[in-house]
């Protein structure tokens, strides 16, 4: 026993009996409650005894239990001690010790080897030669949510049911046999993860000091942001080269779909607004309701092709277009929730589809708004879209959207150039006495634009026709206004009533003196410079068919027997180039001849030899056909013209001849005697009666005896008068003499002068023209249908 208030210090001997007031003394109970308290304990942690008494232990750590806490919330270095205390009956608590300061031991190389492989942040395992689990870190097992010992000695396939794992595992026995490491990328979903990874993992061997591979090491890094990044540059690159290959509106927004679908969303729509299908620019898009018209969908639904759809205008696709800024949204979001309640249509859709999240984008393109695309992801991609996938949308659709304007500009121009050709083009087919005519013009499909072939049909003089094919260099509105001038300048050339070798060197010549004027105009080499025509005149009173070209493939005549060949024309040089004559051919063609005129994109393709077109050609212009529409169409079948990778133009002119029977022709041989002018009249009038024209009788004696009396006073003979019964009355004078007559306004004391005026106001139109041997003047009455 001690005497009261005696020091414990003082019953033990040297250093051991002063007191330690550095080191912190904790007693509890069984609970952990503290029960004593020391005044190093109070110097150490802060707390008065009478705060502490009573409290758990937990309250002088931190929240993690890794170090002690200050009353003021600091952590604390210090080396910690816990005992248990027994008692007599049951256990006493513990003694709780803390020396501040106090240095832990330094661990050893093994320990630190562990602690380096259980808490490496790379998924770390060991697999025996056979595939056979061995150790896994806490990473691992926290992916798995297998402790190590559940899953030691078994195969990976048996406690990780998705298949995409069985590629690491023969991998590693692969490994295990080579002694070689192996590198894979694979994207699979662990059942600690929301959503799949992307994870880069190295399979390696683990060899002992003689070199036998004993087991086999894997290290999985998550690359997951690497990877999106790089599915993300991926798909940007995909759209570079697969939006944009074609300049059809509705085919430009489908490829932006399918990029898009479904490696980035469930689900595409693209929506336009209408002008731009028909090429024209949309004006602002206004707040409020808007009616856009579907472009594409994805997964591929081209029945919704082109209908028009009216959005609300909680629609994120009608604010977008207000605003000109795009949306993400989650589907709980209000502003889908208004949508959907204004919308029944499209939340049903939403419903079917499981419909997460989704993003609106603007179509905008040169500062003006196309319209809007809708990017949904559901059930078959359950993360959500986020911010940055907000980002790359932005710019998938930004750089669809200089496409898509591309197209609707090239659908304009072609609209323009496709009006100008038609509306230059003959509207229907021509009536003539002297051919049945049917014509096909197809422009050029798929990329390219309108060209500059053409067709004419053209009365002449006589009852005669001229038959004429063109084709321009190049495309667009300029081949097309070109097309238009050579065409008025061959009806010019055509009136003046020029054989075919001559108008076509006179239309070179207006083709080369328009290339001097315009050398010096930006764009380079004119249109027209390089043209190719042919021009032939039949001549339905003597069968007669005078044919010329100039860089142009020569027709094909079938005649009545059906049997075809390609009409012998000298192939004279393109227009503008000027460098050799042209040279005409002259034929006769039986009546119910064909003559087929084309331009060279009817016989020349890619893919296929010129030769075998041709013959193709002659074999189906021989096949009969109930008339010359259904013959274009079996020749525009039988060459497959119907397909969108043409580019260029075809013009096909098919013409049927006829030839006047004997009954419709009347021929004299005049001699240079005045006293025949009288005679002439005559047989006229007997003739006229014939033909049951007696009321045009005097009109046309009085037409007849001023030009035979021209032509015995002034010409040279021989002299020969023909009348031709057709739609209308002709009456020719051929002389041989190649002097015009004029006409003049005589003067009141003029004898003579009055002739030919007469017969300008007697006729509906009167002419010359020349011949190899002479001229020929003719006029013309109307007298209504034969």
């Amino acid at each position: 026993m001690t005497e009261s208030g005696a020091s414990f210090s003082q019953f033990l001997p040297g250093p051991l009996g002063s007191p330690h007031d550095t080191a912190a003394v904790v007693v509890t109970d069984a609970e952990g409650r503290v029960t004593h308290w020391s005044s190093g304990a109070q110097s150490l942690l802060g707390y008065a005894l009478e705060e502490i008494l009573g409290r758990p232990l937990a309250d002088i750590f931190t929240a993690d239990g890794a170090a002690l806490r200050h009353r003021d919330g600091h952590s604390l270095d210090a080396q910690v001690l816990m005992s248990p205390l027994q008692g007599s009956e049951r256990q006493g608590g513990f003694l709780f010790t803390a020396v501040p300061g106090a240095s832990v031991e330094q661990p050893g190389p093994d320990e630190l080897m562990r602690w380096m492989f259980d808490q490496n942040p790379v998924a770390l395992s060991i697999v025996d030669c056979e595939g056979r689990a061995l150790r896994q870190n806490q990473k691992v097992a926290w992916l798995i949510d297998y402790r190590e010992q559940e899953i030691r000695g078994r195969l990976m396939a048996e406690f990780l049911e998705d298949r995409k794992f069985e590629e690491p595992q023969q991998r590693a026995l692969r490994v295990a046999a080579t002694g070689q490491p192996e590198f894979i990328e694979n994207f699979v979903k662990f059942s600690s993860e929301p959503t799949a990874h992307a994870w880069a993992v190295d399979i390696f061997p683990l060899k002992d000091s003689t070199g036998r591979v004993r087991a086999v090491g894997m290290a999985a890094h998550d690359y997951s942001e690497l990877y999106g990044s790089r599915e993300r540059l991926a798909l940007l690159s995909e759209a570079r080269t697969r939006i944009g290959t074609s300049l059809d509106v509705a085919d430009t927004a489908r490829e932006l779909a399918e990029v898009a679908m479904p490696r980035f969303a469930d689900m595409v729509s693209v929506d336009l607004l209408g002008a731009v299908f028909e090429g024209d620019l949309p004006a602002s898009a206004l707040p409020g309701p808007v009616v856009l018209r579907r472009a594409a969908l994805a997964p591929c639904d081209r029945t919704d092709v082109g209908v028009a759809l009216r959005h609300p205008a909680s629609s994120p696709l009608a604010r977008c277009l207000a605003t000109g800024q795009a949306e993400l949204h989650h589907i709980s979001d209000p502003e889908v929730v208004r949508w959907f309640a204004d919308d029944p249509a499209q939340a049903a859709q939403a419903r079917v589809y499981g419909i997460h999240s989704l993003i609106a984008v603007p179509i905008r393109a040169r500062g003006t708004t196309l319209g809007a695309a809708l990017f949904l992801r559901g059930g078959h991609t359950p993360e959500p879209f986020t911010a940055n996938d907000l980002v790359i949308t932005e710019d998938l659709v930004a750089r669809a959207s200089i496409c898509l304007d591309n197209a609707r500009r090239f659908a304009r121009e072609r609209g323009i150039a496709l009006g100008l050709q038609r509306a230059l083009l003959p509207q229907s087919p021509s009536v003539h006495p002297a051919v049945e005519t049917a014509a096909r013009y197809l422009p050029a499909g798929g990329e390219a634009e309108v060209g500059g072939d053409w067709f004419d049909v053209i009365a002449l003089p006589g009852a005669r026709v001229g038959l004429v094919v063109g084709d321009v260099v190049g495309h667009g509105i300029r081949a097309s206004a070109t097309m238009g001038r050579l065409r008025t300048a061959v009806r010019t050339l055509a009136d003046v009533d020029l054989p075919p070798d001559e108008l076509l060197t006179h239309l070179d010549d207006i083709v080369t003196h328009t290339a001097d004027r315009d050398s010096d105009a930006p764009g380079g080499i004119p249109s027209d410079v390089g043209a190719g025509c042919l021009y032939a005149i039949y001549d339905p009173v003597s069968g007669s068919c005078s044919l010329a070209r100039a860089g142009h493939p020569a027709p094909v005549l079938v005649h009545p027997d059906g049997t075809t060949h390609m009409v012998d024309i000298p192939a004279g040089p393109p227009l503008g180039l000027g460098s050799l004559p042209f040279e005409a051919t002259e034929l006769t063609l039986p009546a119910g001849s064909v003559l087929a005129l084309f331009t060279d994109g009817l016989i020349e393709t890619r893919d296929a030899d010129v030769g075998d077109r041709l013959d193709t050609l002659c074999h189906a212009l021989s096949q009969p056909a109930p008339s010359l529409d259904a013959l274009c169409d079996s020749v525009l079948g039988a060459l497959h013209t119907d397909s969108g990778a043409r580019t260029d133009d075809i013009a096909l002119l098919v013409a049927r001849t006829r030839v006047l029977d004997e009954h419709q022709v009347a021929c004299w041989d005049l001699p240079r005697d005045p006293a025949v002018v009288a005679e002439t009249r005559k047989q006229v009038g007997d003739r006229l009666t014939a033909w049951g024209l007696k009321e045009a009788a005097f009109t046309t004696e009085l037409v007849v005896s001023e030009l035979v009396t021209n032509a015995i006073r002034y010409a040279t003979g021989p002299i020969r008068l023909q009348l031709i019964k057709e739609q209308s009355l002709i009456c020719e004078v051929c002389d041989g003499s190649s002097t015009s007559p004029h006409l003049r306004r005589a003067r009141p004391n003029d004898e003579g002068g009055r002739g030919l005026f007469l017969v300008a106001q007697l006729t509906e139109r009167w002419g010359t023209r020349y011949t190899s041997t002479g001229k020929i003047i003719w006029a013309e009455q109307p007298i209504g249908k034969p």
